[in-house]
């Protein structure tokens, strides 16, 4: 299943910098390991924000929770899931 992730990260201001350094070091290496996995699809960056929007290719919606909140930053992380299906008018054979 596709899911449409949009993560809002929201680092408190008085977490101590070299402990947010080592949590936003742990984040990409767990982010890029899963995209390697396939499971992590894309990733886009919102311009002019700390936030991103995700596609994941897990196999149920219990799969996507279980990434997510092993997520080095989930603890501040504000998520919106959309599932996502094929469109009819869509013109590609498979959702790649």
């Amino acid at each position: 299943m596709l899911f449409q992730v949009q993560m809002d990260v929201r680092i408190p201001h008085d977490l101590d910098a070299a402990t947010a350094q080592a949590l936003k070091q742990a984040e990409r290496t767990r982010a890029q390991s899963l995209q390697r996995e396939g499971k992590w699809r894309h990733l886009w960056r919102h311009a002019g924000r700390y936030a991103n929007t995700s596609v994941f290719d897990v196999g149920d919606a219990q799969e996507l929770h279980d990434i997510l909140s092993t997520l080095p930053l989930f603890p501040f992380m504000e998520i919106v899931v959309t599932p996502l299906c094929r469109h009819p008018s869509s013109i590609h054979q498979d959702d790649r």
